[in-house]
């Protein structure tokens, strides 16, 4: 075919992009295209943080097509619509775009495919939902066997990486939107935008990072991951650049338990890939359906304090002070903040999930989603609900030195290290001394762990016992 369009969504960059290269391939000229859709961008889920991050990728992709003789369309208005004027514009014969696993995504892009034709490709994930099945050719639910599934597949290799193309040709003459300017992001956001911002980390995690990973992985006072969730997320880094780089670090011999459980990360971000497209249902509703009851106490108050890093547990205030000021937050982190959420303070999993997609620069569905359910026990392969963090012992154990807790939370940091961590027990001497009378400079505990978790037990127990009295209605109405 003579012209086609690369329909650009969260795949930003030239290297190992499946769109791209099919396109190229199949076609004389490619016109790089983005549609700002009404139905996604006002959204207050896409916060300011996660745009501007998005934007600055887009302009760093303008950057990179201009210098192969290329450039971007930016057009704005609802799918279907831009994409027809496009086509009609330029005579493209075809749609090349990146498969979209979401709920909406898939509707959008079915909505699409019934007029113009589209063909999806996958590159979200390094294997494609459906690829990973049980032996009855069913799902997935529990990561653990999903796990030995997906590694006994053919594992990517390094000369099955797409390069990126040195040339693209493209029709002249078609109009575009301006790009809108992104916000300008505070100087505690340490993720400069691009693909090759993407490469550089990736490159210097396995260098140096990746051999400690293991053992460094969960202290969220070390840089000890790899910090590529924004860039997986918005595809300024494949995914299948990541597994093959960590499936080469496994064959060194210092690097080989380190790359081995990275690599097993990046097989949970595959796990929820998968979920969510098989079980599109977990973005309004808890997987596990014994769990769907449970009696939220929802105190918006708590919220508010949690959302703002006052809940009187250092850790998981320093965490929501991280998240507001980076718009990322160490992974660790966010189970014990989720976890304080839901089971301490009982409020629903999903006030934490949309609030975490407003302000989180790598809010991506799947995993947000995967995770929050994780952390409150309603979701696929969750923990069980009566496995609730101390959220005290959780900042000793993985804060041993204070240093995360003293960075994100300045009333804090003259405390004596003994109670840093649960500074309401501090005698009031020593209160004054540190410059931190609790009440005054720091609040007190806004909730009792010990009696959080026993309300926690009651109510989670409540919704499944009154699953079970629902269940056992319906079969004495079937029999």
């Amino acid at each position: 075919m003579k012209t086609a369009l690369w329909w650009i969504r969260r795949d930003l960059r030239l290297a190992d992009n499946p769109t791209l290269s099919t396109a190229l391939a199949r076609a004389e000229r490619v016109l790089p295209v983005f549609v700002l859709d009404p139905a996604v961008w006002p959204l207050p889920e896409v916060g300011e943080k996660r745009r501007a991050f998005f934007l600055g990728g887009l302009q760093e992709l303008e950057t990179a097509l201009r210098a192969r003789g290329s450039y971007l369309v930016v057009r704005e208005g609802e799918p279907l619509s831009a994409l027809s004027a496009l086509v009609r514009e330029s005579g493209a014969e075809m749609i090349f775009a990146e498969a979209d696993g979401t709920p909406y995504g898939r509707a959008r892009d079915a909505q699409v495919a019934a007029s113009l034709p589209l063909s999806l490709l996958e590159g979200a994930g390094i294997r494609a939902p459906g690829t990973v099945l049980r032996k009855d050719g069913g799902p997935y639910t529990v990561y653990t066997p999903f796990k030995h599934a997906w590694r006994s597949l053919s594992l990517p290799l390094r000369e099955e990486l797409l390069p990126a193309p040195e040339r693209i040709s493209t029709p002249a003459g078609i109009a575009s939107t301006p790009l809108p300017v992104p916000p300008t992001l505070p100087g505690a956001v340490l993720f400069p935008p691009g693909e090759v911002e993407a490469r550089r980390r990736l490159e210097a995690f396995v260098a140096k990072g990746i051999a400690r990973y293991a053992e460094t992985r969960d202290r969220m006072d070390l840089s000890g991951t790899s910090e590529l969730s924004p860039y997986l997320c918005f595809g300024m880094l494949s995914a299948r650049q990541a597994a093959v780089a960590a499936l080469e670090a496994r064959e060194g011999p210092d690097a080989r338990e380190g790359a081995q459980v990275w690599l097993d990360e990046l097989i949970w971000r595959e796990f929820y890939l998968h979920i969510l497209y098989h079980f599109p249902d977990v973005v309004w509703e808890s997987f596990r359906e014994p769990l769907r009851e449970i009696p939220w106490d929802n105190d918006t108050r708590a919220f508010a304090a949690w959302q703002e890093g006052l809940t009187g547990y250092p850790v998981v205030d320093a965490a929501m002070r991280q998240l507001r000021a980076m718009g990322w937050m160490h992974n660790r982190a966010r189970m014990i903040v989720a976890s304080f959420l839901t089971k301490d303070l009982l409020i629903d999993w999903r006030w934490g999930e949309r609030y975490f997609m407003q302000q989180l620069m790598d809010g991506d569905l799947a995993s947000n989603n995967g995770g929050w359910q994780w952390a409150a026990g309603t979701g696929t392969d969750a923990a069980p609900y009566f496995r609730i963090f101390n959220p005290v012992l959780q900042g000793e154990k993985f804060d041993p030195e204070g240093a995360y807790v003293r960075r994100w939370v300045g009333e804090l940091a003259r405390v004596p290290d003994r109670y840093l961590q649960r500074p309401w027990t501090m005698p009031e001497e020593v209160q004054q001394e540190a410059g931190c009378v609790l009440g005054k400079d720091y609040p007190a505990p806004i909730v009792d762990h010990a009696w959080a978790r026993e309300r926690t037990l009651a109510a989670y127990r409540q919704a499944k016992t009154g699953q079970e009295k629902k269940e056992s209605a319906y079969e004495d109405v079937g029999s």
